[in-house]
C-alpha cells in the first residue's frame, strides 16, 4: 500500500518546466538560486546542471568538478525542472536534467542515456525494449524504458516516444521566446499521473466514489490510448465511505504510530531524528515455533517484510537503521539480508541495503520523494 496526497488549495509544482533567471551563484555553495515567478526561487545545484550545458560552455559531460560560476552568472536565462517541493523553510529544488515521462518512456532531452527500468525482469523483453530505443533516440538526447514498456508493442512505443518529442519541441520554443521568468510546461494532476504510471495488465481494478472522476478518469483514458482498461474502473456502491471499506484510514492511522504489531506478535518501533530513522524489532508470544532461533527468525522475515511496507506507507527517506532480533545461526543471519533485500525490490522509490554493521544493525538508503506522510497529514494547513 502507498499513499498519494493531494488538495485543489495545494499545487504541487514537482515536475513543472520553467524558464528561469538567475539570481545568485554561490561559487562556495556550488549552487544558484533561480528565479521561475513562483513563490519561492528554485536552488539549483551544480550536480544538476545538464550535460547539454556543459556542452555548450565547452566542457565535457564528466568535468562534473567544473566551478558553477564558469557555467551560470546572474541574470543568465536558463530553462530548468522542479524535481522536489520545498520542505519546511527549504526551497523547492530545481534541475536542468528535463526529464519528460510517458506512458512507456521517460524522455530525457539533455541527457545522452538509456536505461531499462529495473522492474522488468525478463532479459527478451530488455533486448528488444533496447533494440527500438536505439533506433528512436536522437543524438544528445535520452530515453528510460518504464516498466510498462514490457507488455506494449512497437507501434506503442514509437507513438509515445513521438508524443514526448513534439512536447519537448513545444516547450524548446517556449523557452526559446520567453524573455522573463514564466512557466513551460504543468505536470499532470495527481490522479492523472497514478493512472498513467501503475495502470498494467497487473492492475485488477481502480475505485473511485465519484461519478465525476470516473467520467473524467475514461476520457483520460481515451485521450492516452489506454481504454483497454476502462472496464477495470469501478464505482464504489458500498454503504460505508470507500475509505472505511478497504480499511485506508485505519492503515493511515497506523502508519503514524509508533509501534506497529506483526501478525507473530512482535512489533516495529519507529524513532525518527534529524539524522535518521532508527527501527527497533521486538519479538512477540510467537508460540507457532518451539525453537527459540525459529521463533526469532520467523519474527526478523515478517519484521523485514513490514518494514518495506512501513517505509513505502509513510513516505520515509534518508538512512535507515533497523535493529532486528540478534541470531545465533549465520544462515539466518543471511536468510534475513535476502528477504530485506526482495522486499526493498518492491518499491518504486530507489531503497536499497547498504550493509549490515558489526553490532548486527542493518543500513537502509531510500531516495527523498517529497515529504513524509506524516509531515504531509500532520503539517498541512488547508483552507476550506
Amino acid at each position: 500500500m502507498e499513499i498519494r496526497y493531494g488538495h485543489p488549495s495545494r499545487e504541487h509544482i514537482v515536475g513543472n518546466i520553467y524558464r528561469g533567471r538567475v539570481e545568485d551563484v554561490l561559487p562556495g555553495l556550488g549552487s544558484a538560486f533561480v528565479d521561475v515567478a513562483e513563490r519561492r526561487n528554485l536552488f539549483l545545484s551544480q550536480s544538476e546542471i545538464s550535460d547539454g550545458h556543459l556542452a555548450k560552455k565547452g566542457f565535457k559531460p564528466w568535468q562534473a568538478n567544473v566551478p558553477i560560476a564558469k557555467l551560470l552568472q546572474a541574470g543568465q536565462m536558463v530553462t530548468l525542472q522542479v524535481r522536489r517541493e520545498g520542505i519546511g523553510d527549504k526551497n523547492p529544488q530545481g534541475t536542468m536534467k528535463i526529464s519528460l515521462p510517458g506512458r512507456f518512456w521517460v524522455y530525457l532531452p539533455t541527457e545522452d542515456r538509456l536505461g531499462v527500468s529495473r522492474r522488468i525482469d525478463a532479459v527478451r523483453d530488455q533486448r528488444r525494449i533496447r533494440r527500438i530505443a536505439r533506433a528512436l533516440k536522437g543524438s544528445g538526447d535520452g530515453m528510460i524504458a518504464r516498466t510498462a514498456a514490457q507488455w506494449a508493442s512497437k507501434a506503442d512505443l514509437e507513438r509515445d516516444h513521438a508524443l514526448l518529442v513534439e512536447t519537448w519541441e513545444g516547450v524548446a520554443a517556449a523557452s526559446g521566446k520567453a524573455r522573463k521568468p514564466r512557466l513551460l510546461y504543468k505536470t499532470m494532476g495527481l490522479v492523472q499521473s497514478i493512472l498513467r504510471d501503475r495502470l498494467d495488465p497487473e492492475t485488477q481494478e481502480v475505485v473511485v466514489d465519484s461519478q465525476f472522476f470516473h467520467e473524467k478518469i475514461l476520457s483520460f483514458l481515451d485521450y492516452m490510448r489506454m481504454s483497454e482498461y476502462k472496464s477495470r474502473i469501478r464505482i464504489h456502491e458500498g454503504k460505508k465511505p470507500l475509505f472505511e471499506a478497504f480499511r485506508v484510514e485505519e492503515q493511515i492511522q497506523a502508519s503514524l504510530s509508533r509501534h506497529v504489531r506483526l501478525a507473530g506478535g512482535g512489533s516495529l518501533v519507529f524513532d525518527e531524528t534529524e539524522a535518521m530513522i532508527a527501527v527497533d524489532v521486538n519479538t512477540g508470544g510467537d508460540v507457532r515455533h518451539r525453537n527459540q532461533q525459529a521463533a526469532i527468525l520467523n519474527t526478523n522475515l515478517e519484521a523485514a517484510t513490514e518494514l518495506a511496507r512501513q517505509l513505502r506507507l509513510r513516505q520515509v527517506s534518508g538512512i535507515i537503521v533497523v535493529d532486528f532480533v540478534d541470531m545465533e545461526d549465520p544462515k539466518n543471519v543471511h536468510l534475513l539480508i535476502d528477504k530485506v533485500k526482495e522486499e526493498l525490490k518492491k518499491d518504486r522509490v530507489p531503497a536499497d541495503f547498504v550493509d549490515m554493521t558489526g553490532l548486527g544493525l542493518v543500513e537502509i538508503t531510500r531516495k527523498r520523494r517529497g515529504e513524509s506522510l506524516a509531515d504531509m497529514l500532520e503539517n498541512a494547513r488547508f483552507e476550506a
